[in-house]
């Protein structure tokens, strides 16, 4: 069982998903890993992606991601209450 490589969390799934795989901690990381990662180094791999940027870009990077969906994006008409083209507002 792997731990979050941020704050130590247990792995509490492992999911795939369009031909991806995802692996879920407690503190809902859940980061892609590689199937073709070995077992055995699955935490040094997640160590070394993710924990070993010590600018945090990672995050920024995904912060920065939905700041646009909720702004711009899907999520920003959603909540304003801004229909999609074409919807009929079922």
């Amino acid at each position: 069982m792997l731990a979050c490589p941020f704050c130590g969390s247990a792995e509490t799934d492992r999911i795939e998903l369009e031909g991806k795989r995802f692996v879920v901690f407690g503190c809902m990381f859940t980061p892609e890993i590689d199937p073709a990662w070995p077992e055995a180094e699955l935490a040094s791999r997640l160590e070394q992606v993710y924990r070993a940027d010590a600018t945090g870009a990672y995050f920024r990077r995904t912060c920065d991601h939905l700041h646009l969906y909720v702004t711009a994006g899907a999520g920003g008409r959603v909540l304003r209450g801004v229909a999609e083209p074409g919807d009929s507002g079922k």
